[in-house]
């Protein structure tokens, strides 16, 4: 009799940890799904520096005049007037083992994950060139919001904490 007992607990635990694990499955599928469509707004048309506040400072006036493109194989375009300078860009999930979605190929990605972030943020990265007008948008970004005519994203700093911000408008 007890062992029939034991036996039904058994039974009941591994049930459990089946359905369990196949939910777990599940969200990364739908954060998969996310990442597609955060890649296709994104992609979908020229952008411009709504706002840029680093340390609590608002920067915006930095950006001004400057289109975003932000091209699907991991090429980033920044046109001011005739100057035209290029970065990269991509889209990462860290519940995905930080695989990235967002583009086809391995475009080059020197950002770091030293945010406090939680472990299962999806991160909008851009990267300029240190010795680019821009490089102060290099960072991996976690995504706050977005919809197909804005983009808000944030960076909190592994150093002091601080809170940096970026909004993309649609132009």
């Amino acid at each position: 009799m007890k062992l029939e007992h034991v036996k039904s607990i058994l039974y009941l635990f591994l049930a459990i940890l089946f359905f369990s694990c196949e939910s777990s499955d599940d969200s990364i599928e739908n954060s998969k799904m996310g990442l597609a469509e955060i890649k296709a707004t994104a992609t979908s048309g020229s952008w411009l520096v709504a706002r840029f506040e680093e340390d609590q400072v608002d920067q915006t006036s930095n950006f001004s005049g400057y289109s975003f493109t932000f091209n699907t194989d991991g090429v980033l375009n920044a046109d001011k007037e005739d100057q035209q300078i290029t970065g990269s860009w991509s889209i990462t999930s860290d519940s995905s083992s930080n695989e990235d979605e967002s583009n086809d190929d391995s475009s080059s990605d020197d950002s770091s994950s030293d945010d406090d972030d939680s472990s299962d943020d999806v991160d909008f990265n851009i990267f300029f060139s240190s010795s680019s007008k821009l490089e102060e948008l290099s960072e991996d970004w976690e995504i706050v919001s977005y919809t197909d005519t804005r983009i808000e994203l944030k960076h909190i700093s592994g150093g002091d904490g601080s809170i940096d911000i970026l909004v993309f408008e649609k132009e």
